[in-house]
């Protein structure tokens, strides 16, 4: 059995303007001072990573991974969750997502799209540069709006919306499989690809890719009431990546699943700091180890109510205590005798 690697965090709802929030190097220090071993770096912002840069150079791969290493930490992978998205979208969402691309595309669904595709492209290359072996994405949308089946679906809409995002993406699969990474879907509402039955729609149209793999993040299963554990059992050879993010979900004689139109924090579904919600990260660690889980513990911190920085601090800790330290041997072999044939077959009546 592994041992997970850990505590690590997601650098994209940190980075900001201010010192020590502004640069890799002044980041990584606030991170490794609180007890952090590795980051999953955000690869559109530029104030801490050059994505074309670390396609096009070895070099450039190698100062970032020095700038880390000079505060005892590790990358643990890239990130392209903003171009992901725009991979595939929905008319509908043009103009909320159109912010996430760069300027020049802006306004120009077609060429925006071509962009995050190249991005992917970029984000493989960099990420065999930098020696890592998986990469934190989104799918896209084309079907969401559709999700509620009123009115009723025209038959094969869905079909179609999954056929084309199998076509968009198995190309971008490709080349991180030349690259030798896999691709961590994170399985998120918003996303075509937002639980297991979705996922297994997709891996059907990109023939199995052995590229198509998971992000697996326990909150947005918790807002779904999905057995997130379960999920765990369901998928585990696919599970390449894991973000440690809690969330809380209280229905009322109002309220549900679907929030109401409210703000997070008056949603019956919210997401919270570790340890101030309801997921069970005990049992969650457990089956990632038992399991054989290869990668990083990368909290996401998204609470409605904590302080970030208090949620970094916090978060380091409760990922240390969490992380199961995997037995070499065992517990009963003290009471184990060598191989004996003769005597197994005794045993058994059959010597």
């Amino acid at each position: 059995m592994k041992t997970i690697k850990g505590p690590a965090i997601f650098l994209a709802q940190f980075a900001g303007d201010e010192a020590p929030f502004n640069s890799l190097d002044a980041i990584a220090g606030w991170a490794a001072g609180l007890g952090y071993k590795g980051v999953q770096i955000p690869s559109w912002d530029a104030r801490l990573f050059d994505l074309k840069k670390a396609a096009e150079s070895r070099t450039y791969c190698d100062e970032v991974k020095g700038t880390l290493a000079g505060h005892g930490l590790e990358i643990t992978e890239l990130s392209t969750h903003l171009q992901g998205q725009l991979v595939a979208v929905h008319p509908a969402y043009d103009a909320g997502f159109d912010g996430f691309a760069a300027p020049e595309v802006r306004g120009d669904p077609v060429r925006r799209q071509q962009w995050a595709v190249e991005q992917l492209h970029f984000a493989a290359k960099a990420s065999a540069n930098l020696g890592l072996t998986a990469h934190a994405t989104f799918s896209g949308a084309l079907a969401w709006p559709y999700l509620y089946s009123w009115p009723p679906r025209p038959p094969g809409l869905i079909e179609e919306a999954f056929d084309e995002l199998a076509r968009r993406w198995r190309p971008i699969l490709d080349a991180f499989d030349a690259a030798g990474v896999d691709v961590g879907y994170e399985i998120h509402p918003g996303e075509d690809l937002h639980d297991g039955v979705s996922y297994e729609m997709f891996l059907e149209r990109v023939n199995n890719h052995p590229r198509a793999c998971l992000l697996y993040d326990p909150s947005h299963f918790m807002l779904q009431q999905l057995d997130y554990l379960a999920y765990i059992d369901h998928y585990h050879e696919r599970i390449k990546i894991f973000h440690v993010k809690d969330a809380e979900f209280n229905p009322t004689g109002k309220q549900g699943v679907y929030g109401g139109f409210q703000s997070w924090i008056n949603r019956a579904g919210r997401f919270r700091s570790l340890g101030d919600g309801q997921v069970n990260f005990k049992a969650i660690f457990s089956k990632m180890a038992q399991y054989d889980f290869p990668g990083w513990a990368v909290l996401e911190w998204e609470c409605c109510i904590k302080h970030p920085e208090d949620g970094a601090r916090e978060g380091a800790a409760f990922i240390a205590d969490h992380i199961i330290r995997v037995a070499d041997r065992a517990f009963d072999d003290f009471a184990a005798g060598g191989v004996d044939v003769a005597a197994n077959r005794r045993m058994l009546g059959i010597g």
